[in-house]
This record gives structure tokens, C-alpha cells and sequence, in this order.
């Protein structure tokens, strides 16, 4: 029997403000994208503040294809509520907020200190 390999905790530096993001095409409540806290943070990283996807998974403190993964997942993601028109919300995920001494983190952001991985499944 193989075991699978137990996820890895991402570190994201904070949690994202607004969390839910609406077309105003008034779709019904089934109608939701949810990306997860990890994917929000690739693409923050990666699209807001240009790092390479390398300089996003040293940041993340996970390797580049886990960041390949989280990115192309949550571009999809992303481009589904441009073009159906469904709510996108972020929740969710496998991650750590770092502490406000890790090095890691945006120099113009206050970090949340956060102790465990927060442990959560895309909707949660």
C-alpha cells in the first residue's frame, strides 16, 4: 500500500483583506470559485510583487513545482470568475502565517503571528 506524503503547511506572509469578489451577475449561491489561501499568495507573489516563481517558493518555504501548481491553479480559477461570472472566494488551505521576526515577508506588511499550520479544506 503506498502512503501518500503528508501536505506540506505554505507560509504565507498575511491573510488577504477582502475575501469574496462578485460579477454583480447576481449567480446563485452554487455558483462559487474558491481559492485557497495558498493559491491567493502564489499569485500575490508572483503577479503583484514580480518575484520569479524560485523567489516565490524560498518565500513560501515550499519547492517550485508546488509553486507551478498553486499558480496555474489559481490563474484557472481566476479566469473562470472573469469569464462565467461566479463568485470568487478565498478560503481555505494548508498554510502558516509567519511570524513578524521571518525575514520572508513583504517589508511594508504587518505579519499575523501564527504559532501551527492552520489546517483547512477549499470551503471551510
Amino acid at each position: 500500500m503506498i502512503m501518500a506524503r503528508p501536505s506540506k503547511c505554505k507560509r504565507v506572509c498575511f491573510l488577504p483583506e477582502n475575501v469574496e469578489f462578485s460579477s454583480g451577475n447576481n449567480q446563485s449561491s452554487d455558483s462559487k470559485i474558491m481559492l485557497s489561501i495558498e493559491e491567493f499568495e502564489c499569485i500575490r507573489l508572483i503577479d503583484y510583487e514580480g518575484l520569479s516563481q524560485e523567489e516565490c517558493a524560498i518565500r513560501m518555504n515550499v519547492a517550485r513545482t508546488t509553486v507551478q501548481r498553486l499558480y496555474g491553479d489559481g490563474r484557472k480559477k481566476i479566469a473562470t470568475f472573469f469569464v462565467e461570472g461566479k463568485k470568487l472566494i478565498i478560503s481555505g488551505g494548508n498554510y502558516v502565517v509567519c511570524s513578524k521576526d521571518d525575514n520572508f515577508c513583504s517589508p511594508n506588511k504587518n505579519c499575523q503571528r501564527q504559532k501551527n499550520c492552520n489546517r483547512f479544506r477549499n470551503g471551510d
